[in-house]
């Protein structure tokens, strides 16, 4: 496959979730990015925006399995991970699959589930495989988490804990529409256009093939070096306490990787770079009490750090 290939993919995929998402052209194409980079995706917004509608759409696109997930503070562990059973007829234990077991997990506002049933995804996030009863079990590749939060509403939810966010490639935020965007939203669901009419339009095979090919997408030495820096900056910043990790840095390289791929480059620049900085890294800061207080939040100061950071000349990227 070749990165026009990859291209014609992520336009598909593209096409395919603005028949029902409207008015977000860039939010889709970084969502499509995560896909590209089999990174998992935190969409994060208040009520009614449509988190749980793109992450349905972006599954329904790819044709493979997907389930969903609807996080509750009952859920058990067990529910995502699977369980194993004694069979007495058979006379022997078997694996009973979870949630998990599909190629695209849709994880419905995964802060109502409690620390221990949040913390069964920390494995399969890390390692696309789960152990249950001593025994490891892969899950099918391509393997995605698409989670959806409230970030406003508090009762009856458990924060996500700082391990569990920096398994995230990206955190995106849907934000309200302009009024033409909402209109259309409008007129789409009145003519029953919805997420459950999307059919899929790139198949698991092809999709595992453009994954592939996005990690072949050239770096300089200069450009990886400059993600390096801007990680490194979210450590010495007097606002913030625990900065990104080297994990912070490899999802950095790895979603501006998909992105030159989505507009059929072969190549990464450090404009790449400053495109998914915020979204990539700024759910991974820990702030200092006194930030908190002054209402600074993680993403300004990324920010300021692409402000301050400086970057390579475009000719290195080459």
């Amino acid at each position: 496959m070749t990165s026009s290939s990859v291209a014609e993919i992520a336009a598909r995929i593209d096409e395919n979730v603005q028949r029902v998402i409207r008015g977000k052209p860039e939010l889709v194409r970084l969502a499509i990015a995560g896909l590209l980079a089999e990174g998992h995706l935190l969409i994060e917004d208040v009520p009614g925006l449509g988190k749980t509608t793109l992450a349905r759409c972006l599954a329904r696109s790819i044709g493979g399995q997907w389930s969903r997930i609807q996080f509750t503070p009952d859920l058990l562990p067990s529910d995502i991970t699977g369980v194993t059973v004694y069979q007495q007829k058979d006379e022997k234990f078997t694996f009973h699959p979870g949630g998990v077991f599909a190629n695209i997990v849709v994880a419905d506002e995964i802060n109502r589930g409690t620390p221990k049933t949040q913390s069964a995804l920390l494995e399969v996030m890390a390692e696309r495989r789960v152990t249950v009863d001593a025994t490891g079990h892969d899950v099918p590749r391509p393997f995605l988490v698409i989670a959806t939060q409230n970030p406003i509403e508090l009762a009856g939810t458990y924060r996500l804990p700082e391990a569990q966010l920096d398994r995230f490639l990206m955190r995106l935020s849907v934000g309200y529409p302009d009024l033409d965007s909402e209109v259309q939203v409008m007129m789409g669901d009145c003519a029953g256009v919805t997420a459950d009419d999307l059919s899929a339009v790139v198949d698991v095979e092809a999709l595992r093939e453009a994954i592939a090919e996005v990690r072949t997408s050239h770096l300089d030495r200069a450009v990886y070096e400059y993600a390096a820096r801007l990680t490194a900056a979210t450590r010495d910043h007097a606002a913030v306490r625990f900065g990104a990790s080297v994990r912070g840095s490899i999802a950095l390289v790895r979603t501006a990787q998909a992105l030159a791929a989505i507009v059929d480059r072969s190549f990464v620049t450090p404009d790449d770079i400053k495109e998914v900085a915020v979204p990539v890294l700024a759910h991974r800061l820990v702030l200092t009490p006194e930030a908190e207080i002054n209402r600074r939040s993680s993403a300004d100061i990324v920010a300021d750090l692409l402000d301050s950071t400086p970057a390579p000349a475009a000719s290195a990227a080459r």
